[in-house]
């Protein structure tokens, strides 16, 4: 048998990581950080237990690379799904409500994803955080700020602090309320996006916003 060749290998691999990150996203969504072992993550994944430390230094670093990835894969079908859209404002409310959304389905992941940031290491610098930065820069370049890396920043900020507040225990904001701040931050009308069910919050966001809308 002839051996495989480079690319054949590096997609081989690329497969088992994403198996990886993958079975972290479910296990841990479904049991918690403490009550998942990387040797339950492996054994989801059908891959050997030494693959994990191969691909990651530890269980925190590996899920941090596990929600960035589903955060920047959920914000690029949210901006690319039909109808299709170069509008700015249009594309900043979907990346908006894709957050949201994530805190809303996915909260157990998101709570134990923010406690870990909050930690000493930060954010893990790995290629899923990156593509994740470049979605969130592209979407603050094309709703038109006239410096997107401050504006990228200050949009990530704000995000972070609007999941923080939807799963805060015991003290939860409502969705509408947080999106309705957003959205008024930004000048986008509550029809953008994905809307909830519910209107906006009387005097925080209206249908007609007036006035252009404030650069991040």
């Amino acid at each position: 048998m002839s051996p495989r060749s480079p690319s054949v290998n590096e997609e081989l691999r690329r497969r088992s990581r994403e198996r990886l990150l993958q079975a972290t996203v479910d296990l841990v969504g479904e049991r918690g950080y403490e009550a998942t072992t990387l040797a339950d993550i492996a054994d989801r994944a059908g891959s050997a237990r030494g693959l994990v430390s191969y691909y990651f230094p530890g269980k925190r670093q590996l899920l941090q690379s596990a929600v960035h990835r589903l955060m920047h894969r959920t914000l690029s079908a949210a901006l690319e799904r039909e109808p299709r859209t170069e509008d700015g404002q249009e594309l900043l409310a979907r990346a908006i409500d894709a957050v949201l959304g994530l805190a809303t389905d996915h909260p157990v992941l998101m709570r134990t994803h923010m406690a870990g940031i909050l930690q000493a290491q930060g954010f893990v610098q790995c290629p899923e955080q990156q593509r994740l930065a470049q979605v969130l820069y592209e979407t603050v370049r094309s709703y038109g700020s006239p410096d997107p890396a401050a504006g990228y920043l200050l949009l990530r900020a704000q995000l972070m602090g609007t999941v923080f507040a939807q799963l805060l225990p015991g003290a939860p904001m409502p969705l509408a309320r947080l999106r309705a701040e957003l959205f008024q931050r930004y000048g986008l009308e509550w029809g953008l996006g994905v809307p909830p069910d519910e209107e906006p919050p009387p005097g925080d966001a209206r249908h007609d916003f007036a006035g252009p809308p404030p650069q991040p």
